[in-house]
């Protein structure tokens, strides 16, 4: 998908001194300097906000950006750039290394203006081309987040009852379609022990009491969800920032991209896909210091000059 390329960009010539610096941060030409002065030249625009970034003097604006997503309403913002290598890189490796996911939330609500504030902090992440594809779905109470409880153990209910068919499960790999067999491999046995806990005792094994929910969804793009993981990342250490727990379930987002109907209850139009769906709320659960994780594979690719 080809993002909105119309530009929106403007510059007040009586504030430029033609330095120049918002020409070469352009990233799509959209903006050269005639004479001393930078102009708009070109007939798109990725609307990604470097030039008025960048511009010394306050000079440029790019109208179809929104003041209001750098706005917060939870906590006070300082909106100045901050150079690489002037953060503190300690504090910000505890702070990723802090984050857990929280499977034990308190009984208390976390306030609306927090969730706002989390997408607003959610979509400062880079997308491809600068699409910002993404859809946010916020259920900001317990009932809601019980509803899509109800649905996603409704629709793995329903999918344990084909799973179970051993004739099913054949057919579809003879026609090219083995992730019923794979499913039934590997998670039918969970899920049909957690939908009869869940039957039997109400308990939430899927969303741990989380009294608030966010779903991340995307429209076409180019690359919709590496887009969106990428905000969800970043709502997950700026929840953790706040004082909230997190926790990606991703039983939900299974359940919400195979089940339509459940998506549409929820608001989502026929074109957004949900890539992620997180549970929030505060934490009761304390840890002692950071975890350690797996050694990853690394490789060196090196070619002699």
């Amino acid at each position: 998908m080809i993002p909105e390329r119309t530009v929106t960009t403007r510059i007040d010539t009586e504030r430029c001194i033609g330095c120049g610096l918002c020409v070469r941060v352009c990233p799509a030409g959209t903006l050269a300097m005639v004479g001393d002065k930078a102009r708009v030249v070109g007939d798109q625009s990725l609307n990604c906000g470097h030039c008025a970034a960048a511009c010394p003097v306050d000079a440029v604006r790019v109208g179809s950006l929104s003041a209001e997503t750098i706005r917060f309403s939870s906590f006070s913002s300082d909106s100045r750039w901050l150079p690489p290598g002037q953060f503190d890189l300690a504090q910000l490796v505890r702070l990723m290394g802090s984050r857990r996911s929280c499977r034990n939330f308190k009984d208390k609500p976390v306030p609306l203006e927090r969730l706002e504030d989390l997408v607003k902090i959610g979509i400062s992440a880079p997308s491809g081309t600068n699409c910002q594809p993404w859809t946010f779905t916020l259920l900001p109470n317990r009932a809601a987040v019980m509803e899509l409880m109800n649905a996603v153990a409704a629709f793995f209910a329903r999918l344990n009852r084909q799973a179970a068919r051993p004739w099913l499960r054949a057919l579809m790999r003879l026609v090219g379609k083995p992730q019923l067999a794979a499913y039934y491999r590997d998670y039918y046995a969970v899920a049909e022990e957690k939908l009869a806990d869940w039957r039997a005792t109400g308990r939430d094994w899927l969303f741990h009491g989380a009294p608030a929910a966010v779903v991340i969804a995307s429209r076409r793009a180019s690359c919709p969800v590496e887009d969106c993981l990428l905000a969800a990342g970043q709502i997950l250490l700026a929840a953790h920032a706040m004082g909230l727990g997190s926790c990606l379930i991703g039983f939900a987002v299974s359940a919400l991209q195979n089940d339509r109907a459940a998506a549409a209850r929820l608001g989502l139009a026929p074109d957004e896909t949900v890539r992620a769906v997180i549970a929030l709320g505060y934490p009761a659960e304390t840890y002692q210091r950071v975890a350690e994780r797996k050694l990853p594979l690394v490789r060196h690719f090196t070619l002699e000059s």
